[in-house]
């Protein structure tokens, strides 16, 4: 037996399967003239060309704002756009079919600067502004106002496992697809729409995925859709699947933005106000959009209580490719202006950049811009627990001396606190459904919404099954997630996969236990059920072991006809938002933590070296130590890859020119520090994750942001008193330039 994990082109392909290609726009905007596809269809071993005139429901797959075409139509909007898929005998033909597409277009002006788009009206839905307090009025009370302008760059979400489906045709008009998608309700409900056929004639599968990101929270879904409406039009199965070099050229990534900044400080460093405006590069269409530009709102404060906030935001419509989720779902992008805005208010107050951080950190009871209070706020304890448990005036002595003695290489080191806010923002998609059986022998089957990509689901919710039943890990199997026994299940992501699910067989498992405790109640020695507990496959009363085994019970429960499966279902309480006020309690908790970062820099070749990351993050309750250091080291050198070397690079044709790995650096073992210490601060009472577990997957990332000071600390001590950009990835070829302007 291999312990080989089983992904879409693993299973087993059907009988006379078929595969699709996708023809795209060459270019980034214009008016479809004219679609050649007869020297396609005449290849011999093409089997279909199809074009938005074969979709036989709708031409429309936007999640949010329906203004994505599946096939593009009249229209094509980025270079990349789906405009036709090919379906062959065999992979290569199907490309080569694709190959001898022509597109007769009339080209229209496009776009690529957010700001510019959002100058010519250019935009998806309306501008949104959180505020608190009085902005206006609170200039007047600083000593130093300060200005600037952000700019953050996007990031390809680097996922093993490309974009990918597999659509079967079923008896009747009844489709199976296997897809490699972190929202299969999602999928299936697309697809249906798209065939025009009733969603429970979709079945959709999924195993594990190869990595996400948030990159197959939507965008998953067109490939499904085309794998299907081929699979509809052949009758035959029909796989698609993507190549890298067509994976990047075809996908969203993590929003860039342009962000302008003002904040006002007293001589001390006590922030009175701060005011953002955040221009997002949307791409085309609304995609996600809309949502993550929610979430850099709502995180505009990071860690810091700031009484007088107004932070706007607009989704800006450009020719790219639709943007999409990322790990952090606009929160990075958030995080990092306030940051900017505190380094330049630092440095005209001549101030280190950790004593205005530590100076307007969160304190309990504090008030978020959106009315939220912090509470069980762990911001300060996380800070004071990182700043002793890893002598940070030990090393900002030692790196000054460093920067003092050596002129061709500096260090630099920063400090990154963060506060992340846990549950998806539109409260409706806060909930989750669970299917428990018990079979006779004692085995489990659970079914749930959540999808394995990685982040140990599996091994969470094993755990936790475990734990409730009292029984070994062995006996519990975790089916695969499909639809016809988890309906209508939010994506997985937002960091809430494992607190929703888990709290969904929880409750399906007390259903359970209930009815067992009823069996064994009232025999020998045993008369009030509340004092009955499993513990090592065995039934405790009032603290005493009984003869009473698991198998035992479960064999005894069987013959008396005791219900032995059950549904759970689990909706985060006490959480809502109004959107007309902008006010409310969007988040069912946050997650607090703060890292040191250490960099030494060469000054002569803009190169550096992440020396050392160390870190104190709130955990709550563990529910797997190792599972939850990964996410945390994972998350870490994703940001830190966002923060420097990531640099998505198109030409001024919208063609990406960073389209493969050769060209688009991603971190790997040698860019990761070789140092990184994590310290986890534990104790859950107040989470509402599964044994007090709280969400891993998401809020190390943005550790990563404090790289970016950390170099710039470097790149000052190189050239005091010199002003560099805010502008990200700080680069290599950046630092080079910034630091020698006149070259």
């Amino acid at each position: 037996m291999r312990g080989e994990s089983q992904f879409v082109d693993d299973v087993l392909p059907p009988a006379e399967m078929l595969y699709a290609a996708v023809y795209a726009s060459p270019v980034m905007h214009g008016k479809i003239l004219a679609i050649h596809t007869e020297h396609t269809s005449a290849m011999e071993g093409i089997v279909a060309v199809l074009t938005a005139r074969d979709i036989p429901g709708e031409n429309q797959i936007g999640p949010i704002i329906s203004d994505e075409e599946l096939l593009a139509g009249g229209v094509v909007r980025y270079v990349g756009q789906p405009v036709a898929v090919v379906v062959g005998t065999n992979p290569g033909i199907a490309r080569k079919g694709v190959g001898r597409i022509t597109l007769d277009v009339e080209e229209l002006p496009a776009i690529i600067d957010p700001k510019e788009a959002f100058q010519k009206g250019w935009i998806i839905g309306s501008p949104r502004t959180i505020a608190l307090g009085d902005v206006d009025t609170a200039w007047q009370e600083c000593d130093l106002v300060v200005e600037g302008l952000c700019e953050i760059g996007g990031q390809e979400h680097v996922y093993l496992e490309t974009q990918r489906s597999r659509a079967i045709p079923l008896e009747g008009k009844f489709l199976k697809l296997y897809s490699s998608t972190q929202n299969p309700s999602g999928v299936q409900r697309h697809v249906a729409g798209v065939l025009g056929i009733p969603i429970h004639n979709v079945e959709v599968e999924v195993k594990r995925l190869g990595g996400g990101f948030g990159g197959k929270e939507d965008q998953a879904t067109p490939w499904a859709c085309m794998a299907a409406l081929a699979a509809w039009h052949t009758k035959k199965p029909v796989e698609l699947a993507l190549r890298r070099a067509d994976d990047f050229k075809m996908t969203g990534k993590r929003h860039p933005y342009t962000s302008d900044f003002k904040i006002g400080v007293t001589r001390d460093g006590k922030i009175l106000a701060y005011e953002v405006k955040h221009y997002q590069n949307s791409g085309a269409t609304a995609d996600l959009s809309p949502a993550v530009l929610e979430r850099t709102l709502l995180h505009s404060a990071n860690s810091y209580y700031i009484p007088n906030v107004r932070a706007f935001g607009v989704c800006c419509r450009t020719n790219l490719p639709p943007n999409t989720a990322c790990r952090g779902f606009g929160a990075p992008q958030a995080m990092f202006v306030l940051e900017c805005a505190l380094a330049k208010a630092a440095e005209k107050l001549s101030m280190p950049r950790e004593e205005i951080q530590r100076r307007n950190l969160l304190k309990e009871n504090d008030r978020f811009p959106y009315g939220q209070q912090a509470m069980h706020c762990h911001a300060q304890t996380t800070w004071d627990r990182a700043t002793e448990r890893y002598g940070l005036p030990a090393a900002i002595s030692r790196v000054d001396a460093y920067n003092k003695s050596h002129f061709g290489t500096k260090k630099g080191i920063a400090l990154m606190p963060v506060c992340f806010g846990i549950s998806f923002t539109t409260t409706f998609l806060n909930q989750a459904s669970a299917l428990v059986h018990v079979y006779t022998d004692g085995s489990v089957s659970i079914s749930t919404g959540g999808v394995e990509m990685g982040q140990g689901l599996n091994t969470n919710i094993t755990t936790i099954a475990a734990r409730a039943l009292g029984i070994s890990h062995n006996r519990i199997k975790i089916e695969s997630t499909n639809t016809t026994r988890t309906a209508n299940m939010s994506a997985s992501s937002a960091s809430a996969t494992t607190v929703l699910n888990g709290n969904a067989v929880l409750i399906a498992i007390g259903q359970i236990l209930d009815r067992l405790k009823s069996v064994v109640t009232g025999e020998p020695g045993i008369s009030d059920r509340e004092k009955v507990t499993l513990v090592d496959e065995t039934v405790i009363y009032d603290g005493r072991k009984t003869e009473w085994t698991w198998e035992q019970l479960i064999q005894t429960a069987y013959t008396k006809r005791i219900d032995l499966s059950a549904h759970g279902f689990y909706a985060t309480p006490g959480i809502y938002f109004d959107k007309a006020q902008e006010k409310g309690s969007p988040f069912a908790y946050h997650v607090f933590g703060t890292a040191i970062i250490e960099v030494t820099l060469d000054c002569l070749l803009g190169t550096y070296n992440i020396d050392a990351v160390r870190i104190v993050h709130d955990l709550g309750r563990p529910l797997n130590n190792l599972i939850d250091r990964g996410q945390v080291e994972g998350g870490l050198v994703q940001g830190l890859g966002l923060m420097t070397i990531e640099d998505l690079q198109y030409n001024k044709k919208g063609q990406l020119l960073s389209r493969d790995l050769a060209t688009y650096k991603a971190p790997d073992v040698y860019f990761s520090p070789d140092d990184i210490e994590v310290e986890f601060l534990e104790g859950g009472e107040e989470a509402l994750g599964p044994y007090g577990n709280k969400a891993v997957g998401e809020p190390p990332l943005m550790y990563g942001i404090g790289v970016f000071f950390a170099i710039r600390h470097a790149m000052r001590a190189f050239r005091p008193g010199r002003e560099f950009a805010f502008i990200s990835p700080l680069t290599p070829e950046r630092v080079l330039l910034q630091l020698y302007p006149d070259f």
